[in-house]
């Protein structure tokens, strides 16, 4: 639960690299035209990775959202010359910073630009119950954008949140009230046990183990409303969009469904005499 980077590493150097040999500056450049459709977060992703090899210091995004992480793996492969991480401030971050370079690269290491946010009433016997929405929207009217600010977990009428390191004083200095309750906010070092994510195990007995048949029981859903959620790109696996609706999901996959929720594939726990299966996930609440 603390704020250690956790690396995702890609490949040191793609084939191409290998053939030419590396002698000096890297020569080799990622052409950001290649692709019919490319995004301004595609082209960024390629500028901060060939910054990174070719001036040999790290570079970072700002706080991504499943939809953005999804437009990195992409064109993972087209920047597979630098190695890469991802971290958004704890274990089961759901937006994360996206860091290009390593220390066997660069020569030194260098942490994640994260800060941890504890927010608490001032005066707590007169405080009110406030929602993530709500601490969304005080931070919003302080001028900042959405991708300045990364996970927020609420705590009875306490809240935690991460943040850019580089904003970490405005918004303690300026972050003092949340509809219509005074806060104080300051810096903590890491994310308290208290405020980490609570599963639920649930079971369920299914005639497949396809990825549109474990959202639609976790979610409740029918089919015709569960298939569209693939289609419209609302459902994420391990942060990646995953319009497959037959897919086979793998155990510990983390499924994400944008306005329902999130959970963990614990896997099939065993096959009934009718050769149905018995499935558990550990859902998000």
């Amino acid at each position: 639960m603390c704020l250690h980077q956790k690396e995702k590493s890609g490949k040191t150097l793609d084939s191409q690299n290998k053939r030419a040999g590396r002698t000096g500056i890297l020569d080799i450049r990622v052409r950001l035209g290649k692709e019919d459709v490319m995004t301004d977060n595609k082209r960024r992703f390629k500028e901060l990775a060939n910054t990174c090899y070719q001036k040999g210091y790290y570079t970072f995004t700002q706080f991504l959202s499943p939809a953005e992480i999804d437009e990195f793996f992409q064109i993972r492969n087209e920047i597979s010359f630098v190695e890469y991480s991802m971290f958004g401030g704890c274990e089961d971050a759901e937006r994360q910073i996206l860091r290009f370079g390593c220390e066997d690269l660069l020569g030194y290491a260098e942490e994640f630009p994260i800060s941890c946010i504890y927010c608490r009433p001032a005066a707590p016997k007169f405080a009110e119950t406030v929602g993530h929405r709500d601490i969304l929207g005080a931070l919003m009217n302080l001028g900042i954008e959405r991708n300045v600010i990364g996970d927020i977990r609420v705590k009875d009428k306490e809240c935690y949140f991460f943040c850019l390191k580089n904003m970490k004083e405005y918004i303690c200095g300026n972050l003092t009230k949340i509809r219509h309750t005074n806060v104080v906010c300051i810096e903590i070092d890491e994310l308290p046990q208290v405020a980490a994510p609570v599963r639920k195990r649930e079971e369920y007995i299914l005639s497949s183990v396809r990825c549109d048949a474990l959202v639609a029981k976790a979610y409740r859903l029918s089919r015709g409303k569960c298939i569209p959620l693939f289609q419209e790109k609302k459902v994420f696996v391990n942060s990646g969009q995953f319009v497959n609706n037959s897919g086979i999901l793998k155990e510990g996959d983390v499924v994400s469904v944008r306005g329902y929720g999130k959970f963990v594939y614990a896997g099939v726990v065993r096959e009934t005499k009718k050769g149905r299966f018995t499935v558990a996930i550990e859902k998000y609440v």
